[in-house]
């Protein structure tokens, strides 16, 4: 259920200030170039958080932000946030795990904090679990500030969304497919809308989402701020954002299609047939505290499953046949540590935000180099060192090749006896 807060004080909704005349060079795709930003680690969570003050954040937003133990912020919330609080559209780009989700949800809070109640702000992300991450960062850095926000998501019961809905809330953070069932039964009216985010838009577009999100903007008032935020940005996005964004100011951490710099990489050739086999091995002589196994598919993550458990680890699947509830549990237990290894599609690419996890281990090569980057990015976040394994069969050589291409550099090729398919015939 969703918890309200006691009705806050009468004060103005923040205007939409006027576009500020700041120069802002066009590149190639007609999109302003980035604004550059001189490293890509988290700061470690210790002392004061001053720093954001220093950004123009309310003390309130100060004092939660402290609270979370952060002290700096990093490069892309150093960069976006001003330009947020000054109602400027922006596309921030950045690898994953450089505090995206803050760098928007910070000045969302700041702008709304002591207005009228009604649907002020929208978050849009492709999946469930990156839905929950966003609304626990409003909750989190929100405690102060009397907002209420609300995730609307499928695979949980409709009627305490359609509740709160009607009750009125100030944020809503949502999977495309959903809220538009929402807004069928109107639910929800969004004609008054403020603020408009995409979040992981070239995740979104990747899902087929184009003409979902289409529709819901179209019941948006054009007079917005809209925030696109995003890991690389394909011609696809750059479409979207021409489409949506107004003069939008490009924040850039990293080159397009950056892996972390924290993760080492490393590929072990091994034909098909053997993958699970070098799965267990790997698990049995590696210190692997916390492991995140990809799969292709479904049945393929089911399958390691329950190869693991006959060899004695345990394992357990995250996939979109699984419930909304089962999917939670499985993230619970592989957080606590209880399950050391989460065997995933490419579901759990985004939004999964868990410390500490020490080795991605890309069962299948992905089929698109911009996935390899995404998946290897729940390792090695938060300025933390991790490993990205590989394993590649025969045909998947090719696909690996264009992943290096993509990286601008080679992956070490590990060799195990018995395994690699040069030796194993």
């Amino acid at each position: 259920m969703i918890k309200r807060s006691a009705p806050r004080g009468k004060g103005r909704a923040p205007s939409r200030k006027t576009q500020d005349e700041a120069k802002v060079h066009e590149a190639a795709a007609e999109l302003p170039m980035a604004v550059p930003a001189e490293s890509e680690g988290l700061p470690a969570p210790v002392g004061d958080a001053s720093a954001f003050a220093a950004l123009g954040l309310l003390p309130e937003l100060v004092s939660a932000v402290s609270a979370a133990g952060y002290t700096a912020p990093t490069p892309i919330q150093t960069e976006a946030i001003p330009l947020c609080l000054r109602g400027r559209d922006v596309m921030g780009l950045a690898q994953t795990g450089t505090g995206k989700t803050a760098a928007f949800t910070l000045p969302i809070i700041h702008r709304l904090h002591a207005g009228p109640r009604r649907t002020r702000a929208l978050i849009l992300t492709p999946t469930r679990e990156l839905c929950q991450q966003v609304e626990g960062s409003f909750r989190k850095y929100g405690q102060f500030s009397g907002l209420d926000v609300i995730p609307v998501f499928g695979g949980v019961s409709y009627e305490p969304q359609e509740q709160a809905l009607r009750n009125g809330v100030d944020v809503i953070v949502a999977t495309p497919g959903r809220l538009i069932d929402h807004m069928e039964k109107r639910n929800v009216a969004l004609d008054e809308l403020e603020i408009l985010v995409l979040d992981e838009a070239d995740r979104m577009l990747d899902m087929g989402f184009a003409p979902q999100i289409n529709r819901i903007v179209s019941g948006i008032s054009p007079y917005r701020q809209t925030l696109l935020f995003s890991a690389t940005m394909p011609p696809e996005v750059e479409a979207l954002a021409r489409k949506y964004l107004r003069r939008p100011i490009v924040v850039q951490v990293g080159r397009r299609s950056q892996a972390a710099h924290t993760v080492r990489h490393a590929v072990y050739p091994v034909p098909g047939s053997r993958k699970t086999a070098l799965l267990v091995s790997l698990l049995s002589s590696h210190a692997m505290e916390s492991t995140l196994v990809f799969t292709r598919t479904k049945h393929g993550a089911d399958r390691v499953v329950r190869a693991l458990h006959e060899a004695g680890v345990e394992a357990t699947a995250m996939h979109a046949d699984k419930t909304q509830a089962q999917r939670n549990a499985a993230l619970e237990a592989f957080r606590r540590g209880d399950i050391k290894v989460l065997v995933a599609t490419d579901i759990a690419q985004r939004g999964l935000d868990i410390s500490g996890i020490s080795h991605v281990i890309n069962y299948d090569v992905p089929g698109q180099a911009e996935d390899y980057i995404h998946r290897i990015g729940r390792t090695g976040r938060a300025a933390q060192s991790g490993d990205a394994f590989t394993f590649m069969a025969p045909d998947e050589i090719a696909m690996v090749r264009t992943i290096e291409r993509v990286l601008g550099q080679p992956i070490e090729r590990i060799s195990i006896p018995g395994f690699d398919f040069g030796t194993s015939g």
